[in-house]
């Protein structure tokens, strides 16, 4: 497995701006597959957005589209989630994963059962 560390959470007023780090071990990192996922209380983890090895592909959940980003940088390890123009309906612990075995694009990137490696979360609250 890889060690993965979340960074960037906090409170924030809707509207507002976040971005958040996730840190990870190992020398391969630029091979994974990277993501976050999200689970607010009670409810599912839920894809949020993906980034194959190179950068060069990225895909979003529908409801945050045009408002979040997802980048990496394979020299520092690090993905990251800038989040803009964030909603209440954003509340939720973030998780980063790796998926270390396919690299690309792959039919179950959205599927939280399809990444090999999780990092603890970081909590986002967005106020009204």
């Amino acid at each position: 497995q890889v060690q993965l560390v979340e960074s960037g959470g906090g409170l924030v007023q809707a509207g507002g701006s976040l971005r958040l780090s996730c840190a990870a071990s190992g020398r391969t990192f630029s091979t994974y597959t990277m993501a976050w996922f999200r689970q607010a209380p009670g409810k599912e983890r839920d894809f949020v957005a993906a980034i194959t090895w190179s950068g060069g592909n990225t895909y979003y959940a529908d409801s945050v589209k045009d408002r979040f980003t997802i980048s990496r940088d394979n020299v520092r390890n690090t993905v990251y989630l800038q989040m803009n123009s964030l909603k209440p309906e954003d509340t939720a612990v973030y998780y980063c994963a790796a998926d270390r075995f396919r690299g690309g694009y792959f039919s179950g990137l959205r599927e939280p059962q399809e990444y090999d490696s999780w990092g603890q979360g970081t909590q986002v609250t967005v106020s009204s």
